[in-house]
């Protein structure tokens, strides 16, 4: 559990690199699930939760895009 936070966190600091904004959400965001389900002991659940987090965290990796303005008309 506490490989993959910290596999989030490295994740979320890469994809919203130079976002200050993005990158408190994300920190928030990470932090109050896990906080949330902290004293889950079911192990189904547990391993659902897991692999929702490992879904997510490929989904950062791979779908997220950061876009810069370099013109008024260009991104």
């Amino acid at each position: 559990v506490l490989k993959l936070f910290k596999l989030l966190h490295r994740t979320r600091k890469e994809v919203f690199k130079n976002d200050t904004r993005a990158l408190e959400a994300a920190r928030q965001k990470i932090n109050e699930e896990f906080k949330n389900n902290q004293d889950e002991t079911s192990e189904e659940k547990i391993n659902e939760l897991l692999k929702i987090a490992s879904d997510v965290e490929v989904i950062l990796r791979t779908s997220v895009i950061q876009a810069v303005h370099t013109d008024s008309d260009k991104i």
